[in-house]
């Protein structure tokens, strides 16, 4: 057993390390992808990525739900407790496989209602969504073994695994895809790398816990069902108002603009939810912890935990969000092209976009490890419906550039305020306004750093080369972090900061003493 913080750093570092390893090899893949294959591939990937996405909601919050109810029999190494819930998991899981694909396959007839203008590929579009299809619906037979590895604080034994079969997976499809420039090919690669991967993962849960095999697992009490069942109720209204507002944009888009502008606004989505993803391995690897944190500690300690968070947050998808603005549109023409750039106004609402997700990040870990599904849930659907309607109107009058400013609004109007208010009131019992003047001082101070690039940029005219892009990033980094040192250099929350990347450092030295 190692302790919280040691395994916050393993699961961080082989997230951050594993993800940055399998994002070069995508982004060489994508670029192969589309040098071989035409728009409408990438517009078809992307629209079944978002369609299948939607699926999901059959999960009905039933991962979440056990998997916080986990985090105090791991703590307390209660065997007979995490075994009876992992067989609840189970049983529901393999139904919940059954009915993903059950959905998927009724919905195939209404693909070319989405799709109107016929696209420009070889195979049968039926035929590749049911592939996709296969891949999400199979995956759930396993993959609740994978989430008593992260509930554990294992996370980077689940991502190891997934990043190396992913890369190998890629290399193979790269060279596929020279050979034989057929998406087909690469999908059904791509089937045979999943397979792999979740028959690896549930042998590994099982060796770290055989006894969730025995046969004669006692099943839960009512009582405990019954929380576990409210639990998934409330979460369930949350996942589907989620994939409203997360899983559309590329539905509407292709509705309104076509498959190809899907695939030329993909190439900047990809890019941002590639950082996002990135950025996101440092929260997914404290989630365990947070969680084990929050089962034994007192509401005093959770909330110094979450200020030194909620900074961190900030600084990082702070950070993250003027690079988007300045940066993405050169990355996007010297990868793809000229044909690919899209106007300022795309990477602008992007960025905040991305910024105001990220900016929920240390909120919602907390929202999820403290159980407080129950608060919010109607009015996360309020989003999703919001986005919907909103997305609708300003497609049609500006189009792309509607679409992902709709998105923008409804979480504003919403869960922005909300999920803060929750958590501050029913996890922490103090009063919201803390947080509310924390978020103004924030938004302040981004607005600071973001006049700062402008104004230098305005003044250097860069040509968009390899080096020219480093060059712009470091330019970005250099002032957004300037800037945010010198605002927030004497708050207890970066004297913490400071205190965590010494024992980072400490303990990554060690480690490679010993190797």
């Amino acid at each position: 057993m190692k302790s919280r913080t040691e395994y916050s750093i393993l699961n961080i570092l082989t997230g951050i390390g594993g993800f940055a390893l399998n994002t070069i090899m995508g982004l060489i893949c994508r670029i192969i992808f589309v040098r071989y294959l035409s728009a409408d591939y990438l517009g078809a990937n992307g629209l079944f990525t978002n369609v299948i996405s939607m699926l999901s909601l059959a999960e009905l919050g039933v991962g979440g739900a056990i998997v916080y109810s986990l985090y105090k029999p791991l703590a307390e190494n209660d065997e007979k407790k995490i075994a009876s819930l992992v067989k609840l998991y189970g049983k529901a899981y393999r139904i919940i496989g059954l009915v993903v694909g059950g959905i998927g396959l009724s919905l195939m007839p209404f693909l070319n209602i989405i799709i109107r203008t016929p696209p420009h590929i070889h195979e049968s579009i039926y035929l590749l969504y049911a592939i996709n299809l296969f891949n999400v619906a199979s995956t759930y037979f396993f993959s609740y073994k994978s989430s008593l590895l992260v509930a554990s604080q294992r996370n980077y034994i689940v991502s190891g695994l997934n990043y190396f079969i992913t890369v190998l997976q890629s290399i193979i499809q790269m060279i596929a895809l020279v050979l034989f420039r057929n998406y087909l090919v690469y999908l059904l690669i791509q089937t045979v790398g999943t397979f792999i991967y979740n028959i690896w993962v549930s042998k590994v849960a099982e060796k770290f816990f055989p006894y969730i095999k025995n046969k004669d697992i006692q099943p839960l009490s009512k009582a405990e069902i019954t929380k576990i069942t409210h639990n998934v109720r409330d979460l369930m209204v949350y996942k589907i108002s989620g994939l409203l507002v997360n899983s559309t944009d590329n539905i509407l888009i292709t509705f309104f603009k076509g498959l190809s502008i899907t695939g030329i606004a993909s190439n900047y989505t990809l890019l941002v939810n590639t950082l996002a993803s990135l950025l996101n391995q440092i929260f997914n690897g404290l989630i365990a912890s947070v969680g084990n944190h929050n089962a034994i500690e007192e509401n005093e300690k959770k909330y110094e935990l979450f200020r030194f968070l909620n900074l961190m947050n900030f600084w990082i998808f702070g950070w993250a969000s003027v690079g988007i603005l300045f940066c993405s549109s050169d990355i996007v023409q010297f990868l793809f092209g000229k044909n690919y750039v899209l106007s300022i106004e795309i990477p602008l609402i992007m960025a905040l976009n991305f910024y105001t997700v990220g900016l929920q990040n240390a909120v919602q870990t907390y929202k999820h490890t403290m159980g407080l599904f129950y608060y919010g849930r109607f009015i996360q659907l309020f989003t999703g419906i919001l986005n919907i309607i909103l997305s609708i109107i300003l497609g049609q009058i500006w189009g792309l550039f509607g679409i992902l400013i709709a998105t923008l609004f409804a979480r504003l109007l919403t869960n922005i305020w909300y999920d803060p208010y929750a958590v501050f009131k029913y996890g922490f019992h103090i009063s919201p306004i803390k947080y509310l003047k924390t978020y103004i001082h924030y938004i302040l101070v981004m607005i600071i750093t973001t006049i700062a690039c402008g104004i230098t940029f305005k003044y250097i005219n860069l040509q968009v080369t390899f080096v020219m892009i480093i060059i712009k990033m470091i330019i970005c980094s250099l002032i957004s972090n300037v800037i945010f040192y010198l605002v927030f250099r004497n708050t207890h929350e970066f004297t913490k900061l400071c205190e965590i990347v010494k024992k980072m450092t400490l303990f990554i030295t060690n480690k490679l003493k010993i190797l």
